[in-house]
């Protein structure tokens, strides 16, 4: 059986799981406690970061390195076109949504932290021992998730500015390209990074942030989740969303 170490808010994670659910491959999402999981990670992968993926007895990381190595491995469901011109757009858009997704996940956690502790429940989960003492792994998880990420002030002002600037670039490309899909005429890494990147803001049913309760969202995040929507390209996320987003697995992990 293959496993995905994952967090399940974790937007590159998000990517992960599409990527083995496009392919329509059986896995495991198994989550790992935030700074505990630089231990694993380094020993099984000489790195500090997810998502993982483990097949066999190989362990694969980094979501781009996985999706090179599941149309390598698992050639059906192709990610990227064999056409070189297009193989090349689509790697090239993936970077550029990699680097979206730091700044993203960012401000999204900045503003989400500041807001409510509901991020940080599903980030220790629902049992185990920092659920069993969660008035003393909660405000520690804040403090780690905040120093990880530089969650202060110029870093989070920083970030949405290069979010923004990309979001405009991101949005000029799929509109070149019909507003159908980022990268030829079908669903592909392309638009599985993008998509991804980008769901924290739109807050989609059946997704990691989905809100439950909208009273919980601040005045400026719902303002930029609108100003997406108003974009193609965030009617495009929610359309891929809705029609292409088949999980096989729940995101909630194990």
């Amino acid at each position: 059986m293959r496993t995905l170490y994952q967090f399940p808010l974790s937007h590159f994670c998000e990517k992960a799981r599409w990527l083995l659910d496009h392919k329509e491959l059986d896995y495991v999402a198994q989550n790992l406690i935030p700074g505990v999981h630089r231990a694993f990670a380094q020993l099984k992968t000489g790195q500090n970061k997810l998502p993982i993926l483990k097949d066999g007895e190989q362990y694969i990381a980094d979501s781009t390195q996985i999706a090179l190595y599941l149309d390598e491995v698992y050639p059906e469901h192709r990610l990227l076109r064999s056409d070189a011109i297009l193989r090349e757009q689509a790697l090239t858009i993936n970077e550029i949504a990699n680097e979206l997704g730091l700044h993203v996940r960012r401000w999204g956690l900045a503003h989400a932290l500041a807001e409510s502790d509901e991020s940080l429940d599903i980030m220790i989960g629902e049992k185990g021992y920092l659920r069993q003492f969660e008035k003393f792994s909660k405000p520690i998880l804040k403090t780690l998730v905040s120093k990880s990420y530089q969650l202060n002030k110029e870093k989070v002002e920083e970030s949405k500015l290069i979010m923004d600037q990309i979001i405009v670039d991101l949005n000029q490309k799929l509109i070149e390209n019909e507003c159908r899909y980022l990268v030829g005429d079908r669903l592909g890494l392309a638009d599985i990074a993008v998509c991804s990147m980008l769901s924290p803001l739109l807050e989609l049913p059946t997704t990691p942030w989905e809100r439950e309760h909208s009273e919980t969202t601040s005045g400026e995040v719902f303002a930029y989740t609108q100003y997406l929507l108003d974009l193609p390209l965030g009617q495009y996320v929610k359309r891929v969303y809705t029609t292409e987003r088949n999980a096989r697995v729940d995101w909630r992990g194990i």
